[in-house]
């Protein structure tokens, strides 16, 4: 398959994991960024540096690049039984369950690290590619991209009351994302890496 275009009946899915983040619990309410006394002067965000440790939950999200979907669930941990329900959730549906091919475009993590997970992610769905990324490379996986925006947006500065809190806020971002995002349009090519690492070298 490489080197070809990809078929209308294919799908890329970018797929990874945001493990420990914690549900700190501050001491004093974080307080918005607003308007200081004096004219033009502003307050910064106030955040109390104290806080109380709630736990920490890993958050896995699938990125359907071309059709701006998201797929997302939470997790008390990192692993392969987390990863893989992952998977089952956008494989079991359609278009992915009947499409002709879906590319899984993952990084070397520990759940999904080598031979051994293209074995098992391809055995127990046919029409899976799963495609690593190269080693020090996990930003060309676009889920990198979203975690990025996730944790802009929804963690910092990190005030949860509880794991509860914080799960049904990642979920509720990623409804929200899915709403606002627009499909990804790669324009990267083989030719444009063969460029840069000339330039670099």
């Amino acid at each position: 398959w490489q080197g070809e275009r990809l078929h209308p009946g294919d799908y890329v899915v970018c797929a990874d994991e945001k493990p420990s983040i914690q549900a700190r619990r501050r001491i004093v309410a974080t307080l918005p960024a607003g308007r200081g006394p004096g004219r033009g002067r502003g307050r910064g965000q106030t955040v109390e540096h104290e806080y109380r440790r709630q736990g920490a939950l890993c958050y896995l999200a699938a990125w359907d690049a071309r059709r701006a979907k998201i797929f997302d669930r939470c997790a008390p941990k990192d692993g392969i039984e987390p990863f893989d329900a992952l998977v089952e959730q956008f494989m079991s549906v359609e278009p992915y369950s009947k499409a002709q091919r879906v590319f899984l475009v993952i990084d070397n993590g520990s759940a999904h690290r080598g031979q051994r997970s293209i074995d098992r992610l391809q055995g127990s769905w046919p029409n899976l590619i799963v495609v690593h990324t190269p080693i020090h490379a996990s930003w060309l996986n676009q889920a990198e991209i979203y975690f990025s925006v996730v944790q802009r947006k929804v963690v910092t500065p990190n005030q949860f009351a509880d794991l509860d809190t914080l799960e049904q806020q990642l979920l509720a971002f990623g409804r929200r994302y899915e709403q606002i995002a627009a499909p990804f349009e790669w324009k990267f090519t083989r030719h444009d890496l063969d460029r840069l690492l000339a330039r670099a070298n």
